[in-house]
């Protein structure tokens, strides 16, 4: 079975390397994921995003019938909302900050800038 441009196929990840990730398809043809299209967030290594012998749906983005391989796509699935990310990324904690917490602390930085003027002064 050949590829369309623009099926959807699953495969399984065969190698990694710093450039992308190669997939055999289900249906038989190799292909190409490039580090460009695993994420629509930045992609430092490609290894954190994905393994060897990880089963992955793509999007079949061009297709060589001479050399029957497929360039692939991970990011054209991805909703807008959301892309995948590494589970070794930190998790930053969400921080509130408000015009409150300045509020509460300016009658004594106004003290504080005062009695340092004062200092000065004499």
């Amino acid at each position: 079975m050949h590829s369309k441009v623009g099926e959807v196929r699953e495969g399984i990840i065969s190698g990694i390397q710093p450039y992308g990730a190669f997939v055999q398809l289900d249906s038989g043809e190799k292909g190409l994921i490039h580090i460009s299209e695993i994420s629509k967030g930045y992609v430092k290594d490609v290894a954190q995003f994905l393994h060897v012998g990880e089963r992955v749906r793509v999007k079949i983005l061009d297709y060589d019938p001479l050399l029957n391989q497929c360039r692939l796509s991970l990011k054209a699935l991805q909703s807008n909302r959301s892309h995948r990310k590494s589970s070794r990324e930190p998790k930053v904690p969400k921080m509130v900050i408000g015009f409150k917490t300045l509020q509460e602390h300016l009658d004594e930085w106004i003290q504080q800038q005062n009695k340092e003027e004062q200092n000065v002064e004499i």
